[in-house]
């Protein structure tokens, strides 16, 4: 079971660009696959058990436990059961910037937003609390008994002391990580640029000199998921996307997404989404 890979993608609106996510009891097991993005993220682990990757390290989140991942590295989440309450929070750090080129945007959220600095991926104490916070304005915002405005300045300020607290118990330090997944990110944008088509592992593993049988190893080591898993969520999204976006024939979007048997196609697509490609159109035609 796949959720939205959402690197890449605009995260919020341009009058809102703070994010939050919730995932509950999916009831299965899951995993986002690796991605990363621009924004700040943290993740909360409400209750439960959630795999946390970033950066090559791989964490086990229990209740409470507070995790972030600072810009541009690479990460994923799953859940061998499904049994996990967590919600992520994602935003630009010059969303709490106050953009007036002073000595806490010189010397502290512009050298994170850059990767010269980063947060410990691994936070705790009032995290939690804070997270907590987060989670109420959300609330708040959704059951629209506060206005954006409100809760906007209320996220900002919550946010500016999450940045606070982790720079007094010194969880913010300087990266010595920032060349460490070139050969990740790189082979996870070849897989991008070329799901559509028949990705070779022969061609692969020569693009990174590796064999064949060892970047097939290799990768699944880093990321927790086979090369024709990560290829499969690509080509299901794409088509999930098109389906949502367009009117395209079914058989042209198989097509299109790397599909060249539609009956596979249909298959595999229900099996993951729990839905036909036509049901999932006429589902998001309704939702209009």
């Amino acid at each position: 079971m796949y959720f939205e890979l959402k690197e890449n993608k605009p995260h919020g609106t341009k009058d809102d660009p703070f994010s939050t996510y919730h995932i509950k009891n999916a009831g299965r097991s899951f995993q986002i696959p690796v991605h990363w993005h621009d924004e700040f993220e943290i993740i909360y682990v409400k209750s439960g058990s959630l795999l946390v990757s970033i950066s090559g390290e791989n964490y086990i989140g229990k209740s409470g436990d507070v995790f972030v991942v600072s810009p541009g590295n690479l990460h994923f989440m799953g859940s061998q059961t499904g049994t996990v309450d967590y919600f992520t929070f994602l935003f630009p750090l010059k969303y709490i910037s106050f953009r007036s080129n002073d000595i806490l945007d010189d010397k502290l959220l512009e050298p994170l937003n850059n990767g010269h600095l980063m947060i410990s991926p691994r936070v705790k104490d009032t995290a939690k609390e804070l997270c907590e916070q987060l989670i109420e304005i959300y609330l708040a915002k959704n059951d629209e008994r506060e206005s954006i405005i409100t809760a906007q300045i209320k996220t900002k300020t919550v946010l500016l002391q999450f940045i606070l607290e982790m720079w007094k118990k010194g969880f913010v330090t300087e990266n010595d990580t920032s060349g460490r997944n070139t050969v990740e990110k790189e082979m996870v944008s070849y897989i991008q640029q070329n799901f559509t088509g028949t990705i070779s592992l022969k061609e692969f593993g020569e693009q990174f000199h590796l064999s064949e049988k060892y970047i097939s190893r290799y990768f699944k080591e880093h990321f927790h998921i086979t090369i024709s898993q990560y290829v499969t969520y690509l080509r299901l999204k794409h088509a999930k996307q098109l389906l949502q976006d367009t009117d395209i024939p079914v058989t042209e979007i198989a097509m299109q997404s790397g599909y060249q048997n539609i009956s596979y196609f249909i298959r595999s697509f229900k099996k993951t989404y729990e839905v036909s490609p036509l049901q999932y159109r006429k589902n998001k035609l309704t939702e209009i």
